[in-house]
């Protein structure tokens, strides 16, 4: 009940609303046009196409040809009234026309289409009515038991309808709905004692409006306002939603839509808050000629900031900004930006039922120009933390002096990337009978403090202080031959180098090296073979390939000594084993000669399923393994590949091909076979049944500071309870603390018309003591009229 006044307006977003309460009178020009000209129609039998001269009514193009058809026409002398009938049918401009019997009375200046008139206007309303009446100069009508179908599946019932002047028409015992088909009418009906159209105002009016559901009038007003169906975007109130959360209060969100040109427009949202006083948000968006930008902000303040005593939003004002863009700025060329401020890190989470925008943690501004064979990236990036500090004094387990201690100071150790840049050329000519492509990539990054974090008594740092900038380049070359028996032999070869400018370095951190200047280079060659064995069965065929890979290279230089900012993350498994260098980015290279062995396994049958498996090892042949020697971070230690056999990894993918699958990837230690790192997903579907579930485990890793295992199920299941009814829900279980971290579950119903859906989560995600954050999420939608919702949130 809530919701019916924000009925007043609408969002530029919204699809036209397709009413057009108005227009189905135009329609009838063409029979005006055939009565203004009655001659024409003196024939029995009549079939006949005629061009008509001037014009009866300025909605329709009367220099376009007009065809009648009809069984027979009557000209009654006497009476001067000319009578068409048996399956009468007009077409004229776009409009047609069907009746039984058509009517125009010369003397009185009207005419009538009677029985079954069915009549589609260019823009596919289509008009049903038993008759129609209405003056020849369109300025009076009046048409009996209406009923209007838009393409846009609404739909308005009315028992009389009037036309008293050229621009408004009246629309008695209205009724205004959506349909999906005429036999299943929509849930929800808006009816009203009288419906005005102003077409000059382009604006709809109710008279004693009554939203009904089921059946059931839910809520009533005495006036009510909609913009005309052909008005696309429209100043006006938006749908309210209603918020509760423990330390804002209760509150509702009331928007107003400016339309303030077609090209840009700006919303206004008030939300009182019992506990906080009133959020203020404005949302400025415009379209430009190559392209378009919006602007979210929002601001309040707080009446009792007591509310978030020991965090960040402990402060009378807060505030947030954020802008995004997107423009074309020649051919295959685009710029843009995505930038948020807020004057404290828990703002998004403490206003979380506004949204300012993409407001998140990352603010970039962007290049790229994208061919066939090449591609460009300049990408700038801000980060702005919502973690609160939770500073520990140093202590013999965690020793970080003279650095600051782990969780403390953590917006000063975020960078500012200024920027990071990425170039690659696939060159199009072949050299030496094989393709080469390069690759480049220069990052520039400043960071104020040091990210210093102890383990086993000694340092590792996620980052250093000080202005750092890698150019790196790229030359990778490689030919695939084949010999009659089908064996694949690729050779390549590449060579890496990078160039290190390091200003103003954190001088505690010794390892790293005292020059400016530093120059790093890794050559390689390495040869891959495979051989593929098919066997065909009834049924199916499999796939049996055995690969072998061996990268020949000198050793990794300066390890430890110089940054490492993008090549923290190391996963080895399945989908990483053939990879000739295993580091996730440019900052380590991968050095030493080593031997990549597999062997890859498909089952494929007929009906479109198939299984599929990888099963394999890396192993380190000579020179030092660039795995076994930590840098600044160890971000290699327990990595799998720290030693000169590796773990074993695998990966099994199954699809049947009638909506269940699954999948695992699991690394197991090289010596007992131990599991030490393992992810399955499986999702299916099953008659109104449909699931996915999702376990990981990672063992424990020392020497990152982890001494734990840690082991998870995740799951979520949709069920269809009736055609348009479902529930849901979903769960993450902490395994090894046998604890539920997040948990909901929900009821919804959808149709093409109306939509509403409820739910209740909870989330122990934080694991920092403070309580279990619970949600409560109410939606309710009706189609060509808007939405709103009920958030609740409490800890």
């Amino acid at each position: 009940m809530v919701a019916l006044p924000s009925l007043l307006g609408q969002r530029r977003s919204e699809k036209a609303r397709g009413r057009k309460f108005a227009s189905y009178l135009a329609g009838v020009s063409a029979l005006a046009l055939v009565c203004a000209n009655a001659t024409a129609w003196m024939t029995t039998n009549a079939h006949a196409q005629v061009d008509f001269e001037g014009a009866v009514s300025q909605s329709i193009d009367t220099t376009q040809p007009m065809l009648l058809e009809a069984s027979n026409l009557q000209y009654d002398f006497d009476n001067d009234v000319i009578t068409a009938s048996g399956s009468v049918d007009i077409y004229f401009d776009e409009y047609t026309l069907e009746a039984d019997r058509v009517v125009y009375n010369r003397k009185t200046g009207r005419f009538s289409a009677i029985g079954n008139v069915r009549m589609t206007e260019p823009d596919g309303n289509l008009i049903l009515t038993d008759e129609l009446e209405l003056s020849d100069d369109f300025r009076e009508g009046f048409i009996h038991s209406l009923r209007i179908d838009t393409p846009q599946f609404t739909r308005l019932i009315a028992q009389s309808a009037e036309r008293t002047n050229a621009n408004e028409i009246t629309l008695n015992d209205g009724v205004y709905t959506v349909y999906t088909s005429p036999a299943k009418p929509s849930l929800w009906r808006i009816k009203s004692a009288k419906i005005i159209h102003n077409r000059q105002e382009q604006t709809i009016y109710f008279e004693e409006a009554s939203l009904e559901f089921l059946g059931k009038s839910i809520a009533t007003v005495p006036f009510l306002e909609l913009p005309d169906p052909s008005v696309k975007r429209r100043s006006g109130f938006l749908f309210p939603e209603v918020v509760f959360k423990s330390r804002l209060g209760y509150g509702a969100s009331i928007p107003y839509y400016w339309a303030l040109d077609p090209h840009y427009d700006l919303t206004t949202t008030l939300t009182p808050l019992s506990k906080q006083g009133a959020l203020l948000q404005l949302d400025w968006r415009q379209e430009t000629l190559n392209g378009d930008y919006s602007i979210s902000t929002g601001g309040i303040y707080q009446t009792d900031p007591d509310e978030f005593v020991g965090s960040s939003g402990d402060e009378d004002f807060r505030f947030i900004i954020n802008t995004e863009g997107a423009y074309d700025l020649a051919d295959r060329w685009s710029a843009g930006w995505d930038l948020t401020y807020a004057t404290d890190r828990a703002f998004r989470e403490d206003y979380s039922f506004a949204k300012f925008g993409s407001a998140s943690e990352v603010s970039k501004i962007y290049l790229n120009g994208v061919t066939e064979r090449n591609r460009f990236e300049a990408n700038a990036y801000a980060f702005q933390v919502s973690q609160e500090d939770n500073p520990t004094p140093n202590d013999p387990a965690n020793p970080t002096a003279p650095f600051s201690p782990v969780d403390d100071d953590l917006q000063e150790k975020q960078p500012v990337v200024h920027p990071v840049i990425d170039h690659s050329v696939i060159f199009a000519d072949p050299i030496l009978g094989g393709e080469l492509s390069y690759t480049g990539n220069v990052t520039s990054l400043t960071r104020n403090t040091t990210d210093a974090f102890s383990v086993n008594n000694n340092n590792r740092f996620r980052g250093v202080e000080g202005t750092f900038t890698r150019a790196s380049a790229n030359m990778t070359w490689r030919r695939t031959l084949i010999d009659p028996l089908g064996q694949v032999f690729t050779p390549f070869a590449y060579v890496k180098t990078n160039l290190y400018l390091m200003e103003s370095a954190d001088k505690n951190v010794t390892s790293l090296t005292d020059d400016t200047v530093a120059f790093r280079g890794m050559p390689a060659i390495g040869l891959e073979y495979k051989y593929p064995f098919i066997a065909t069965f009834k049924g199916g065929n499999q796939v049996i390939t055995p690969i072998a890979q061996i990268i020949v290279r000198p050793d990794e230089q300066k390890i430890g000594e110089l940054p490492n900012e993008d090549a923290q993350s190391i996963v080895f498994d399945a989908s990483t084993l053939f990879e000739w260098d295993k580091f996730s980015g440019f900052d380590r290279d991968e050095g030493g000669t080593r031997a990549n062995l597999g062997l890859q396994y498909r089952l494929q049958f007929d009906q479109g399923s198939f299984v599929s498996a990888t099963f394999g090892k890396s192993i380190q042949l000579a020179g030092d393994n660039s795995y076994e020697i930590p840098d600044i971070l160890d971000a290699t230690g327990d990595s799998g590949l720290e030693t000169d056999q590796s773990d074993w990894v695998t990966a099994l993918y199954f699809d049947t091909n009638t909506g269940f699958r699954i999948g695992s990837n699991a690394r197991f230690d090289e010596d007992d076979f131990s599991i030490q790192r393992a992810e399955v997903t499986a999702s299916g579907r099953y008659g109104p049944l449909s699931a996915a579930v999702a376990y990981a485990f990672l063992g424990e890793r020392p020497d990152a500071g982890i001494n734990e295992d840690r082991e998870e199920l995740v799951g979520s299941t949709n069920l269809t309870l009736q055609e348009n009814w479902r529930l849901f829900g979903s769960v993450r279980y902490d395994l090894v603390n046998s604890q539920v971290v997040q948990d909901a579950v929900g009821i919804g119903y959808d149709d093409e018309g109306f939509s509403v859906s409820f739910s209740y989560g909870e989330d122990r995600s934080r694991n920092n003591g403070e309580p279990v954050e619970k949600t409560f999420f109410f939606r309710v939608g009706l189609r060509t009229i808007g939405d709103t919702s009920l958030s609740t949130s409490s800890e």
